[in-house]
């Protein structure tokens, strides 16, 4: 039996297949701010409206600097990140997200993202595989804000 030796590194431009990728690779994706008015539009479209993301006051109240933005879009905005890097993966499908908030995004933070191959496996279809993907988001200061894994079906 042949033992495949990973040689982990930062994927540059293009799009990659699953026998092109090796555990321990990773991509560096671009920054986005989190503006106040991503936080308004959220909450137009989810409906939520606590106050820690729609009055700074209340925010503040509650401890917090500024106003939080939504765990739930800074998820998407690190999707969207994902989607728009340089290296990305020949995607079919997201098959499901686990992830932790792990400190408060606010109003006028930038984020960025780490993401990192975890773990590989084929599909019973041979065209078809699915990653395990980690995701560490930082701010503008380098501290964690959210982190999780993404099993994303990929082409082989």
């Amino acid at each position: 039996m042949n033992e495949r030796i990973y040689d982990a590194r930062e994927l540059g431009p293009g799009h990659y297949a699953m026998g092109q990728l090796s555990p321990g690779d990773r991509i560096h994706t671009g920054t986005r701010q989190i503006t106040a008015q991503m936080i308004d539009d959220f909450a137009a479209l989810s409906g939520d409206r606590f106050e820690i993301h729609m009055d700074r006051k209340r925010a503040q109240a509650h401890g917090f600097e500024d106003r939080v933005a939504h765990g739930l879009l800074v998820l998407s905005v690190v999707d969207g990140l994902k989607n728009q890097a340089a290296a990305q993966f020949k995607a079919i499908a997201s098959l499901g997200w686990s992830f932790q908030f792990k400190a408060p995004v606010l109003a006028g933070d930038t984020i960025g993202v780490t993401i990192t191959i975890e773990a590989m496996r084929p599909t019973s279809r041979p065209e078809r595989g699915i990653l395990t993907l980690r995701f560490d988001v930082q701010n503008q200061r380098g501290e964690t804000v959210q982190t999780g894994e993404n099993r994303l079906m990929v082409y082989s």
